[in-house]
């Protein structure tokens, strides 16, 4: 299978696993040095991640959204992703959902023949909470 390919399942499956709200799985695709950076706050980590993980499954917030892929770039064993993200979050006894929408640039790194997220820039704004259409 292309690198490319593997990346573009990676996405795939971290799509899948956030919907269905398996952490193990997202956890199992990211390297233990991840770097994640979001809007109003502080870099983090992977333990930070499963935390937060923890944390929505207790209040069963329901997850869905779309990853489109724009651009993917192999340099040996490592990689960047450009995409355009949406995540749509339905909280429990809210009717509408709140939507998050934006670009995202990843880099990965192959570890044991395996591509994971090393870094994720997530600029994901709201886009709104109160949309029929969302």
């Amino acid at each position: 299978m292309s690198d490319e390919k593997e990346i573009r399942e990676l996405v795939q499956n971290w799509m899948a696993a956030t919907k269905v709200g398996n952490s193990a799985t997202a956890l199992g695709l990211m390297t233990d040095d991840v770097v994640f950076l979001v809007p109003g706050r502080e870099p983090f980590g992977k333990t930070a991640f499963a935390k937060a993980s923890e944390t929505q499954a207790e209040s069963s917030v329901e997850f869905d959204g779309h990853s489109e892929i724009l651009e993917i770039k192999v340099l040996g064993d490592w990689a960047y992703m450009l995409t355009k993200l949406q995540v749509v979050a339905t909280l429990p006894g809210r009717e509408k959902p709140m939507v998050r929408a934006g670009h995202t640039l990843t880099i990965l790194r192959k570890e044991s023949g395996k591509w994971k997220i090393a870094r994720d820039a997530n600029l994901l704004a709201l886009v709104n909470e109160s949309s029929d259409d969302a």
